[in-house]
């Protein structure tokens, strides 16, 4: 067993998370210093490990790597990341990486090193099909193979030992240095397998529980992860079948999927694979949805299924994005908590709940999986471990049903997603479901619950050595203790107008209700007692939100 069945993992694509220029222009900014501001997000949310889509040196995108060894100025340095790594390490937060090892971009070095001396250069065996028979449809003397025909994705020759001593002292080198815990390797259905085996050997010698796992939009999982190469691969089987299985009220879809991969004689049993329901290339969940009711059930099935769930950053809201014919960037846009678009907090607040759930429970971190009950509009599948089993149930209708099936006990369910309601069963049961719900129910003896208090801790910003700030210097600032109608200026430097405040109408909790003034402007609602919460920032406290005169 691996940290990742422990794990809660949450993705960032940070170019485009950190607003960063589309284009390297060369400028040092320390955007991805955002990041401890949202430290107390990651743990409301149980999020114990995050996947930084790529932060190396690059060119454009990230994916057109320039230095190996260097985090992308447009994000920071490498002594800026040191910090965030060993805060998030602090805060029980693992990393993983981007690990673009089947191409590089045109401003790498030993591709300038080509175009430069040509057939001179002793680069030329680092790039596949690289020939001086032609030109390149960019205008180089010399011709060479594109990743999937993209040629500023400069396609490595992995065959060469010397391509590969340095991509190995490259992963070395974020290990030693910055003690990550994986690596996603971009691309890896096209990637040398021999490659996978001597990248396992040398991770896995650093740190034995190093994880590694592929993106694999097609193909027998197996072939790439397994005991002598990838430890998992990205479940694009059940990304699909989830969404779709919701939007043709298909349950037997996801069901049919589930059974292949995880069941009695499944062929992916022995791996534990990466799931989701939107990333950085594919739509965002929200608007892959045909009715936006789903999404609580889209996300407790993707919670209770065999495998690691990763939440898309920002998807936690509900958040929309398609791609277009041309560009990928409406999938990933520059997000600030104090200012996301149009956020579902009720989707939040049922992730929030599913993440506690899922590190509560043994079985669904690391149980077997069998279909119980299958039917279009409603699904029920049981997890177990030696210890535990509990079963999970779907209505996707719009309208009350019930649900009838074999429990196989006497005893009682705790429904954890619902209360912690308790309800009595004697093998067969007849289960009441609300429309668009799920059940997640531990048969336990009645004395099974979880607990739902917040585990988050307050805002914890960019580390400050030698911090002078006393208790006597905060008390002299007068913080005000209660929000007024009126402007403010978060200390980011935006400007807001509060309206008023108002009661959550399920949780009675206080909220601030305000619009920004700045671009289109745009409403808001935040919790009291966040609004005026007192943090730190350069050495001294302040409070987030301060009143304009």
């Amino acid at each position: 067993m691996s940290y990742i069945n422990e794990s809660v993992i949450y993705n960032i694509y940070p170019l485009g998370w950190c607003g960063a220029p589309k284009q390297n222009d060369g400028q040092l900014v320390y955007r991805l210093d955002k990041i401890y501001d949202w430290i107390p997000h990651f743990k409301k949310m149980s999020i114990n490990c995050i996947v930084f889509n790529p932060l190396f040196e690059s060119s454009f995108h990230g994916y057109d790597t320039i230095d190996y060894k260097k985090v992308d100025c447009r994000l920071g340095d490498n002594e800026s990341f040191k910090k965030i790594c060993k805060t998030l390490h602090e805060n029980g937060i693992k990393i993983i990486l981007d690990g673009v090892f089947n191409h590089v971009g045109r401003d790498f070095f030993a591709f300038k090193d080509v175009q430069q001396n040509l057939q001179n250069s002793r680069y030329c065996g680092w790039f596949q099909n690289l020939g001086f028979w032609g030109s390149s449809p960019k205008g180089d003397p010399f011709t060479y193979e594109g990743w999937a025909g993209h040629y500023d994705l400069v396609k490595l020759n992995l065959q060469n030992q010397d391509v590969v001593n340095y991509l190995l002292g490259a992963a070395e080198f974020w290990i030693d240095e910055f003690d990550i815990d994986g690596l996603r390797l971009d691309a890896a259905d096209v990637i040398d397998i021999e490659f996978f085996k001597k990248l396992r050997n040398t991770c896995k010698s650093k740190k034995p529980d190093f994880w590694l796992y592929g993106e694999l939009t097609h193909g027998d999982y197996n072939h790439w992860a397994n005991s002598e190469t990838l430890d998992s691969a990205t479940n694009y089987e059940c990304y699909k079948g989830i969404y779709s299985s919701h939007n043709d009220h298909n349950y037997f879809e996801i069901a049919h999927s589930l059974n292949r991969q995880f069941a009695n004689g499944g062929i992916y049993r022995n791996i534990y694979t990466y799931n989701f329901v939107d990333n950085h290339d594919v739509n965002r969940i929200a608007s892959s949805l045909k009715d936006k009711n789903h999404l609580n059930n889209v996300y407790t099935l993707m919670y209770t299924m065999p495998g690691v769930p990763s939440i898309y950053y920002g998807s936690e809201y509900g958040i929309e994005g398609m791609r277009t014919n041309h560009s990928d960037y409406e999938l990933r846009p520059c997000l600030d908590l104090d200012s996301i678009p149009n956020p579902n907090y009720k989707l939040f607040d049922h992730i929030v709940k599913l993440g506690k759930i899922r590190l509560a429970l043994e079985a669904l971190k690391y149980g077997d999986f069998a279909n119980v009950k299958i039917m279009n509009e409603k699904l029920v599948y049981k997890r177990w471990t030696n210890n535990q089993t509990v079963f999970v149930a779907f209505n996707l209708t719009d309208h009350d049903e019930w649900i009838d099936f074999d429990t196989g006990c006497n005893a009682k369910l705790t429904d954890v997603l619902n209360d912690n309601e308790v309800i009595d069963v004697n093998g067969y049961y007849n289960l009441y479901m609300k429309p668009y719900s799920a059940r997640i129910l531990v048969v336990n003896d009645g004395s099974f619950k979880v607990d739902f208090s917040d585990n988050s801790t307050e805002e914890i910003t960019k580390p400050v050595e030698n911090t002078e700030s006393t208790d006597a210097q905060v008390e002299e600032q007068h913080f005000y203790t209660e929000v007024k109608p009126g402007k403010y200026r978060h200390f980011k430097g935006n400007e807001y107008e509060v309206i008023g405040t108002a009661l959550h109408s399920e949780t009675g909790e206080k909220l601030v209700v305000y619009k920004a003034l700045y671009n289109d402007g745009g409403l808001w609602v935040r919790p009291y007692d966040m609004f005026k919460e007192i943090i730190e920032k350069d050495g001294k406290k302040i409070q987030r939100f301060t009143p304009i005169d």
